[in-house]
């Protein structure tokens, strides 16, 4: 690369957007797909159903401690794929560059994201980019797709959730919208604020093996928690019940949405996920869970019923209950 920033001719078509391609795009992801430069990839698919799913990554900064926009894109979608119980494979990826956007940063992202693909253990095999106008992109935005495997006879669902499971997060809220909006509106906190950006493919892995019976998995990002689980609620027409104690927040997390006049319970996370489990399982689950990557935080928070469909509760430290609603609006703009 000749130019040390993104130039409008890098999505001409013509040689400069081959140069980047190439000495960018190939060169930093170094897969054996992706470096035959055809217009599709031409992959090995084991025998069984496929799951895919896709997402577009839009966050301001598009660095902040812990991650950026990069590991976000992989773990945001290995996790979405993996939240059906599939074996993730294989990614996509699209790029909306800037004008002016500096081709080290862009590097430093790609180099993030090589490197949770093969924490992960997930190849990205195929890719796109496209360059807007100074002014018209922010920087970069980046689209990601996902293909996964199921396993023969594994069918988890959202409307799966039957009375008397139990309810299980992997580990605490709120670390990713807080850690964002702190860097974006410069705010100081007593302790260092990291996003909990993962990949929790091997964590799902270990948590089906070890409750076979699992009904579902969900990451609760956009909206936190309190939306996930509306939306299982709605789904299964029942009811959960979150003890609010059991659900694990870190001191600066929590003392930040005082501050701030967040529900923690609304607050986006990038590397939680959530699992309904027979109660019989729960134990053997919560243990997988403890003992899995990412997972060491992890609590059994709540339990389902069969009263009340659709509505979600809390019951409260000070011995109330309340209900839990959905996010109405937009409490963090370009949080993921």
């Amino acid at each position: 690369m000749k130019a040390d920033r993104i130039l409008l001719a890098h999505g001409s078509g013509g040689t400069m957007m081959r140069e980047l391609v190439e000495d960018v795009f190939v060169a930093d992801f170094a897969d054996e797909a992706l470096s035959r430069m055809d217009d599709a990839a031409t992959l090995e698919m084991p025998p069984g159903r496929i799951a895919m799913s896709t997402d577009t990554y839009v966050v301001d900064p598009v660095f902040f401690p812990g991650g950026d926009i990069g590991r976000l894109a992989v773990c945001g979608t290995v996790n979405d794929v993996a939240t059906s119980g599939a074996r993730v494979l294989y990614l996509t990826v699209g790029f909306v560059l800037e004008e002016g956007f500096p081709v080290e940063d862009l590097r430093r992202i790609l180099v993030s994201m090589r490197e949770c693909a093969a924490e992960a253990g997930v190849r990205i095999v195929a890719g796109d980019t496209k360059v807007v106008q100074k002014g018209h992109g922010d920087g970069v935005y980046i689209n990601t797709a996902g293909v996964g495997v199921l396993p023969e006879g594994l069918d988890l669902t959202g409307s799966g959730c039957r009375p008397g499971d139990r309810v299980l997060l992997s580990g605490t809220l709120g670390d990713h919208g807080i850690t964002v909006i702190s860097q974006r509106e410069g705010l100081r906190f007593s302790t260092d604020l990291r996003t909990d950006a993962a990949p929790l493919n091997h964590l799902v892995a270990a948590v089906l093996a070890a409750a076979p019976g699992t009904r579902c998995f969900r990451d609760p990002t956009r909206g936190g928690l309190a939306s996930t689980l509306n939306e299982l609620a709605a789904a299964s027409g029942v009811s959960i019940t979150v003890e609010e104690d059991a659900v694990p927040v870190h001191d600066q997390v929590r003392g930040a949405c005082e501050m701030l006049g967040y529900d923690v319970f609304h607050v986006a996370n990038e590397g939680k996920m959530v699992a309904v489990v027979p109660a019989e399982q729960a134990g053997s689950a919560l243990e997988a869970m403890r003992a899995a990557p990412y997972g060491e935080n992890a609590a059994l928070i709540g339990a389902v019923a069969a009263e009340d469909a659709g509505r979600v509760y809390v019951h409260t430290s000070f011995g109330s209950t309340r209900i839990m609603d959905m996010l109405v609006g937009e409490q963090l703009p370009r949080i993921c």
